[in-house]
């Protein structure tokens, strides 16, 4: 008999990353790779809902071995549901901010704890500083 864990199935994987919170978009996740966003702060509330674009962050995670690399990145979600990479404005920049150092540590804990798994960040990911 083997004390070696199994290694998580991706159904098993998306149960754990889908308790952290509402950032997993599971539509789009395949074995290995795990897509993320928040929409943290509202752009113009006067715009009908419909009609609304947003400031936030997007996250690709992808799995290797025993680690997962993190690749955030920063911008605008548009009134076509495209996420467009551009500076976030000083008056947004702080809740995008501080929402996206919450998630990592939720995500940090939820590899660590659960799977052993580590997590680092890619070399294009958004400074986590």
């Amino acid at each position: 008999m083997t004390n070696i864990a199994a290694e998580p199935t991706h159904f098993r994987l998306l149960t754990a990353l889908k308790a952290i919170g509402p950032y997993l978009r599971e539509a789009e996740c395949q074995p290995g790779i795990y897509l993320f966003d928040c929409l943290s702060v509202c752009t113009d509330e006067t715009k009908s809902p419909e009609l609304r674009e947003f400031w936030g962050w997007w996250l690709k995670l992808e799995k290797s071995e025993q680690n997962f690399v993190a690749n955030y990145s920063y911008g605008q979600y548009d009134e076509k549901g495209q996420w467009i990479e551009v500076a976030i404005p000083l008056k947004a920049q702080s809740e995008v901010e501080r929402t996206l150092e919450a998630f990592h540590q939720k995500l940090t804990n939820a590899l660590s704890g659960q799977y052993s798994f580590t997590l680092s960040l890619h070399q294009d990911s958004v400074d986590m500083a």
